[in-house]
């Protein structure tokens, strides 16, 4: 069976209850998930067909423990970076998306998955987020949870040498995956209505 035959969930609902996953279970993703999940990324669209895109898969439970505790300092540090804050007393209370994301960098170390997107140095960002969104939905394919977060550049350097990255390769971004400790959609998202327009900044789309 291929990966495209695999992926029997439509693409309606894939898009449609796709959300982030930040709690998650530590039970292993089996290998042909995985190679499922990476086929369909690798077979979004490009430019001009370079395929610059790369995909570094991390199981083995030891580095995972040490990548969990670098995207943890990587959190805080933006955390610091942006809000100013530097402990749990300083993040809001009644700020469900920071406490729900303070408590999943607590708990990065045991996810059973993470994937880094990768490309050589000075690749544009838009060659290689089609890969990124198709690694997602195709997650969701399967059941599997994920959210996209990024690193700080505090952690960068040991991130590489934890995982042998060369330094002419850059870091797109960051994938967690696991099966959810909850449910998927369906997500609260503003109408479109309020997010799009026609022709015009300003400018109503027909179905206002």
């Amino acid at each position: 069976m291929t990966a495209q035959d695999r992926l029997t969930m439509s693409l309606g609902e894939a898009m449609f209850t796709q959300r982030a996953i930040r709690r998650m279970k530590p039970d292993p993703i089996p290998v042909e998930d995985l190679h499922t999940i990476v086929d369909a990324a690798v077979k979004a669209p490009n430019g001009g067909n370079k395929q610059p895109g790369r995909f570094l898969v991390l199981t083995e439970k030891p580095k995972l423990q040490e990548f969990g505790k670098l995207y943890h300092e990587a959190w805080w540090a933006k955390r610091r970076d942006h809000e100013g804050w530097l402990s749990p007393a300083d993040v809001p209370s009644d700020n469900k998306n920071y406490q729900s994301a303070m408590k999943f960098a607590d708990e990065f170390k045991d996810v059973p998955c993470v994937v880094l997107a990768l490309a050589p140095a000075g690749t544009q960002l838009q060659s290689v987020m089609p890969s990124v969104q198709n690694l997602l939905l195709a997650a969701r394919g399967l059941g599997i949870g994920s959210t996209l977060t990024m690193l700080h550049p505090q952690v960068i350097d040991r991130v590489r040498e934890l995982l042998a990255i060369p330094a002419d390769v850059d870091i797109m971004c960051c994938l967690p995956l696991g099966y959810p400790r909850g449910n998927f959609g369906p997500t609260s998202r503003l109408p479109t209505s309020q997010t799009t327009f026609f022709n015009a900044w300003g400018s109503p789309p027909p179905w206002k």
